[in-house]
């Protein structure tokens, strides 16, 4: 397909259906509706292979048959289809059964750290940053590898973290193993689950969108949740915790799970994620003190 065709002529093209308007709600995203009453929107992804990893991602998590995930349409080059979902407002309900969906979600497994979706590309994306899926079995040697300390190289090659700041994020990447908790197996995650990808739909159920999937720690999504705030984070944690309860000393390891997203954004972002990632570093370091 063409890279200028416009979003009516993709959505036609994936669903069958005629368009019958547009709505642009970004530079990115185009809501279409069709002659049948359904409305999709249409995704311009960044990367070359980022739309090919997003649709891989939808398709996993939706096959777990748990939370709430738009459908796929088609993929194509840089064009993603998707449906739209019909939002709602926050509902300490729905939050509690999101809690149980995203446990059992997480529950669905992966067959290693680092695992890609089936077909999707290891030259993955986090947002707008690139995402490399390698595998590995040892979670903590495999966040630090892969996880963590690509990030932290390139915010210091941007001059975002100084290099005599660095070693604070090195060491602590060495201490991992002390730092991880109990050995888990790799989990189903969402993989950029900030309060932004979290949709409260009109039907009564969570919804997600936009992951960067992968097989990891499922801490790792519960960390993000909390990092940027979710509305009701404290009644998704408990339907999580009765669905699938975390290992002991869980929040004492909030921090070390949100350096991740902290580095991906002091990349992306600037200086200010650069000293929460850095903060994150110091404060885990105390804790084996």
């Amino acid at each position: 397909m063409r890279s200028d065709a416009s979003p009516s002529a993709v959505a036609a093209r994936f669903t069958g259906r005629a368009a019958t308007g547009e709505r642009p709600l970004s530079g990115a995203l185009t809501e279409v509706g069709l002659d049948d009453g359904r409305t999709v929107v249409v995704k311009v992804a960044d990367g070359p292979d980022a739309a090919r990893a997003e649709a891989a991602g939808l398709r996993w998590l939706a096959d777990a048959g748990t939370v709430r995930i738009p459908a796929v349409h088609g993929v194509d080059g840089r064009r993603l289809v998707s449906g739209r979902v019909a939002q709602g407002p926050a509902d300490a309900r729905a939050a509690q059964r999101f809690g149980r969906d995203l446990a059992a979600l997480h529950a669905a497994g992966a067959p290693a750290f680092g695992a890609a979706p089936p077909g999707g590309p290891e030259e993955a994306y986090i947002g707008l940053a690139p995402m490399r899926n390698v595998t590995g079995q040892d979670w903590p040697r495999w966040y630090a590898a892969h996880r963590v300390l690509p990030y932290l190289r390139r915010a210091v090659d941007a001059g975002t973290v100084r290099a005599a700041e660095a070693d604070v994020v090195e060491r602590l990447c060495e201490r991992l193993p002390e730092l991880a908790g109990p050995a888990e197996p790799p989990a189903r995650l969402h993989g950029d689950l900030w309060n932004g990808n979290v949709l409260w739909g009109a039907d009564g159920h969570v919804h997600l969108i936009d992951p960067a999937a992968h097989g990891g720690h499922r801490e790792t999504d519960l960390a993000m949740l909390a990092l940027f705030g979710c509305p009701h984070l404290d009644r998704i944690l408990a339907g999580y915790q009765e669905a699938a309860p975390l290992a002991d000393g869980w929040t004492d390891r909030v921090g070390v799970h949100q350096l991740f997203p902290l580095l991906v954004h002091a990349v992306l972002f600037g200086r200010g994620y650069a000293e929460q990632a850095l903060m994150a570093a110091r404060t885990a370091h105390r804790r084996l003190e």
